[in-house]
């Protein structure tokens, strides 16, 4: 039995509140191992829901005190454009948090978030970091900044002035917990906290997102939250092997449909080969009679007809 509140469900109601940051903070503080303190909550249009992302994904967008932006996105159900969904959404902040006219050297630093409970691609670690360097494709080294431009913009690598993605794939965590990322991603994935965790954030987790700190009202809200996502699962689970058996239905019938298309075809391949088989060898044994009529010897008629001796004396017996 969950002892907390489930994450997603925190960041619509209780994460948005200036006393909760604290969560947030630790989670991005533990997973870009370095300290990060939220100034702000901002929107976007990237995390505008509609009537299906109610229940299906959940995202936040914040800005730390150095003034980067933070897109975490809870998604609970598979979706196979995903990669490029997360490329859209980064991409977007880029463009929305720049104003008109100013320089490119004011483009915002944007992290994307990404906790998922779904297989999204093929791997073996449960959380992956990606980000954008520039490799010489010759010496196979990585293109640096120069001086002036690592005092101008305050950083030291180039991969450092692009979007970063992370991907959390909480579902196939299920290992011992020894690290403080792996404490958060076990609340994440069974919405408990480690007895002895360390984790920053979690700590407010346990006073903050106790289940009994919810009102009544709170609670059932919460668990028909819960219920939806398990039909919305049950639903899309029901569609793919509804899907699957339609296929393989469609599949047989076409495939016994093509099968008796073939077997007459080959029926009528075979029919009009014996028929021609059948032709030939009644016109060769005409003309091996009518040559016999003519006093040729056998000899000369299986040369002229390419039948034996044998079959031409059988088919003059026959005709006798």
């Amino acid at each position: 039995m969950e002892n907390y509140i489930r994450f997603d469900w925190a960041m619509k109601r209780l994460l948005r509140n200036k006393v909760n940051y604290a969560v947030l903070e630790g989670l991005l503080t533990t997973l870009l191992e370095e300290k990060v303190t939220i100034h702000k909550l901002l929107e976007s249009e990237s995390n505008q829901e509609d009537e299906f992302d109610k229940y299906n994904r959940v995202d936040m967008l914040a800005e730390n005190s150095q003034g980067e932006l933070v897109l975490i996105e809870v998604q609970n159900n598979n979706e196979y454009a995903y990669f490029q969904r997360m490329l859209f959404g980064a991409s977007k902040l880029v463009t929305e948090y720049i104003n008109r006219g100013e320089g490119y050297e004011k483009v915002r630093k944007v992290y994307s978030v990404n906790i998922v409970y779904f297989s999204l691609g093929h791997g073996k670690d449960f959380v992956y970091h990606g980000k954008t360097e520039f490799i010489g494709i010759h010496e196979g080294d990585i293109l640096e900044l120069s001086p002036f431009q690592k005092q101008t913009f305050k950083v030291d690598k180039v991969s450092q002035l692009y979007p970063e993605y992370y991907i959390l794939k909480v579902n196939d965590f299920n290992r011992v917990v020894r690290t403080p990322l792996e404490e958060w991603i076990y609340y994440l994935n069974t919405g408990n906290v480690p007895e002895h965790a360390t984790a920053p954030g979690l700590d407010t987790v346990k006073e903050q997102l106790k289940l009994d700190r919810m009102s009544r009202e709170e609670l059932k809200a919460y668990y028909k939250h819960l219920d939806n996502i398990v039909i919305l699962r049950d639903n899309i689970m029901t569609e793919r092997a509804e899907g699957r058996a339609e296929g393989r239905a469609e599949g047989r019938a076409e495939g016994r449909a093509e099968g008796r298309a073939e077997g007459r075809a080959e029926g009528r391949a075979e029919g009009r080969a014996e028929g021609l088989a059948e032709g030939r060898a009644e016109e060769k044994a005409a003309i091996a009679r009518n040559l016999k009529s003519l006093g040729l010897s056998p000899e000369q008629i299986a040369k002229a007809t390419g039948l034996t001796e044998a079959e031409i004396n059988q088919l003059t017996t026959d005709h006798q």
